[in-house]
């Protein structure tokens, strides 16, 4: 994103929307105030909660050694589901963050601060949203349906966990990688081992990215009285950050070790090589980063989309090893 995106547009663009996103091109005039409350006009929140599902659904595919033709509406259910999720998480957050996005330069843009939707209109489109995407769950076997109806707590609770917590970047890891169980879930119909460290892996790679994301609000948020990861490590971050990367290879290493079947050496080495390439993608961030600098901060944050596209084909390539 370039300096000159930040200035909000008198068509109701928001001020962080990606430059000429389908959004505010193509869509009906009276439909986009609420596709940017679903941030359908920055679609890498999608991504970052998509790709632990196919993290977890091909690494179950690689533990049981077969691929269902199930498999596919799993990866294509949590596709749909994970954009309208992320599209009620981030309506639900632009409900109870109103009053603080009004007050914060780079969200005062937004659909609710800037009047474009009421509350109750938010609210509405936040239940519609909700409620396909309970259509599509319901398709999936009782215990994958059960998780994600859990999935609905740290979902209501993260926005308010910057008010009480410096790390409300951990309540985004539990509820952004909670597809990670869902999708091993689904495939297996229970929940084991290199499920939880993949998620855990997941939670690591969420404070890594995320803790990127923040600060380009430190300023504001510390006005506000606002919390986060990034407003707490300061100028130690790049320290934190690394440890988090660690983190996120060796935890998604530990996932593939204790799923992939015995002697298949070959499909060990694949599958092991994608969280090693990961660990290489977010070396290349932290080397890039720059804390007072907006511009390349969003960049850095939306390059995890292809950080985390990386184990996808690694472990998919694994399954014809």
């Amino acid at each position: 994103m370039t300096g000159t995106e930040q200035t909000p547009e008198p068509t109701g663009q928001v001020a962080d929307a990606v430059k000429d996103n389908w959004v505010d091109t193509y869509a009906p005039q009276g439909l986009r105030p609420y596709l940017r409350l679903s941030r359908a006009d920055r679609p890498i929140g999608s991504w970052l909660l998509l790709l632990p599902c196919w993290w977890g659904v091909l690494l179950a595919m690689v533990h049981d050694g077969e691929m269902r033709l199930f498999d596919l509406w799993i990866i294509v259910g949590c596709a749909i589901g994970a954009v309208l999720m992320r599209g009620a998480g981030c309506t639900w957050n632009d409900i109870t963050d109103r009053d603080f996005d009004g007050r914060v330069e780079r969200t005062a843009s937004r659909p609710i601060p800037s009047g474009q939707v009421t509350v109750k209109q938010a609210l509405a489109w936040a239940v519609l949203q909700c409620l396909i995407s309970f259509a599509i769950l319901i398709t999936f076997p009782p215990m994958a349906i059960l998780l994600g109806v859990i999935a609905l707590i740290p979902v209501a609770i993260y926005p308010f966990a910057k008010r009480f917590t410096w790390w409300p970047q951990v309540f985004l890891g539990v509820a952004f990688n909670w597809g990670a169980l869902l999708a091993w879930t689904a495939h297996t119909g229970s929940l084991s081992l290199p499920a939880v460290l993949l998620y855990l892996s997941g939670m690591a790679w969420t404070l890594f990215y995320d803790t990127i994301y923040a600060h380009q609000d430190t300023e504001d948020d510390a006005l506000i009285g606002v919390k986060s990861t990034a407003r707490l490590f300061a100028e130690n971050t790049p320290r934190y950050l690394a440890w988090f990367m660690v983190l996120t290879v060796a935890l998604m290493g530990m996932a593939v070790v204790a799923a992939a079947p015995d002697g298949e050496i070959l499909q060990m080495v694949i599958l092991l090589t994608g969280p090693w390439a990961m660990g290489w993608h977010l070396m290349w961030q932290l080397r890039r980063l720059k804390m007072d600098d907006n511009d390349r901060l969003l960049e850095l944050f939306r390059s995890n989309r292809d950080a985390g596209l990386i184990p996808v084909l690694f472990f998919a390539a694994s399954l014809f090893a």
